[in-house]
């Protein structure tokens, strides 16, 4: 199947980790995911219904392997000073702001300049956006998941 790009914009809070966790459950409870044992090319036997908690999923090992290719497959924001790390999201540095927009308070406007960011499968970035005056605004996630 390959991985799919994901993408979201979530009002601002200054807890980047409860802002992710906060979109995943949005996630999860539209059904907004590739849930891998639903899928049609499965015999009728071996289909089965949506997981009814985001740790039922996360346990489907099936699901590990494949993922859901959505947001649903990181776990946690990093601190910047982290290596990155698999399933995890990690914000955007000033300097790689500087280097891929040309200042360090990114807008919307300045999402096609960083979305390159996210370069790896599995993993997931995340920027604070501001508005014209320089105020937090809200929060963009995206990144790449799923086999």
């Amino acid at each position: 199947m390959g991985a799919s790009a994901w993408d979201h914009y979530v009002p601002y809070q200054v807890d980047l980790g409860a802002a992710l966790e906060e979109l995943r459950q949005r996630v999860f409870l539209a059904g907004d995911y590739f849930w891998v044992r639903g899928g049609d090319w499965l015999p009728e036997e071996e289909r089965r219904p949506r997981p009814s908690t985001l740790d039922e999923l996360r346990a489907d090992e099936l699901t590990q392997h494949s993922g859901t290719h959505s947001v649903l497959d990181v776990f946690h924001v990093q601190r910047e000073d982290e290596e990155p790390e698999v399933c995890a999201v990690q914000p955007v540095t000033s300097e790689e702001a500087r280097q891929a927009a040309g200042t360090e308070r990114l807008t919307r406007e300045h999402v096609p300049a960083i979305r390159d960011l996210a370069r790896e499968r599995w993993f997931g970035r995340c920027a604070v956006l501001h508005d014209e005056h320089g105020t937090p605004q809200e929060i963009y996630f995206w990144g790449w998941s799923g086999d």
